[in-house]
């Protein structure tokens, strides 16, 4: 993002179509926006017609000095899991804490079993106390057992790292990977642009979904509209 004009950059990727955009965050409305339709739904990214995409494409906003990139992807291959953890709570009240600490092993479990899967989205679907669901939690609620329904949503990270290095021919570095079904599903009842979705998502607006930030960030700990954990 250039962070004087307050510009994102995004490339969505379809099966019928590949968009890029830069977006004026400002005034949350598309700058630029160019398409490539497919007469077929392509079942595998062609990697050359993508790159060809780019090239007609990029040079005509990197005076924009574009640096990072944001992928919207719709792909049969992304991954959905649904995952149930249940842990002992030892403080009287469900905490901050705590909470981080069941999102990481969530989360390790996740990379564990799927070490081949990058995380795209974690999403607390449900909390379970007391035996009782929430959707949401506050510190406030006492009790001895926290239990937690999670949505991953994940792809190949071999994938990622193809479009990757497509993207180092223009010394672009991709920021963040989105699920474009989970982006609109969120907004469904919202008459607003992909990208404004997009840079909603990215900036907290569904507060049960869980930020996997790199470690050496230097955001540590913020905690006020979303979950922030270390990779």
């Amino acid at each position: 993002m250039n962070k004087e004009l307050e510009l994102e950059t995004y490339l969505s990727i379809s099966p019928d179509k590949f968009c890029i955009y830069l977006f004026d965050v400002k005034n949350s409305k598309n700058l630029y926006m160019q398409e490539l339709k497919f007469k077929e739904n392509l079942n595998v990214i062609d990697l050359k017609i993508l790159k060809d995409f780019l090239d007609n494409n990029i040079f005509k906003i990197a005076g924009k000095f574009i640096e990072t990139i944001f992928l919207i992807i719709e792909n049969k291959k992304i991954f959905n899991l649904h995952l149930g953890i249940k842990k002992k709570n030892y403080d009287s009240y469900i905490n901050q804490k705590q909470l981080e600490v069941f999102l990481t092993e969530a989360k390790d479990l996740f990379k564990e079993n799927y070490h081949s899967k990058k995380i795209m989205h974690m999403i607390i679907n449900k909390y379970l106390i007391n035996g009782k669901k929430y959707s949401s939690v506050d510190n406030k609620i006492k009790s001895n057992y926290l239990g937690l329904e999670i949505h991953f949503i994940s792809i190949s990270s071999n994938f990622i790292n193809d479009l990757n290095k497509i993207l180092e021919n223009y010394q672009i570095n991709i920021k963040k990977c989105l699920d474009k079904n989970y982006i609109q599903n969120f907004f469904i009842d919202k008459n607003i642009e992909i990208t404004e979705m997009a840079h909603n998502i990215i900036n907290g607006i569904n507060e049960n979904e869980v930020r996997v930030v790199p470690k050496n960030t230097k955001n540590r700990g913020f905690f006020e509209k979303f979950f922030q954990l270390l990779s």
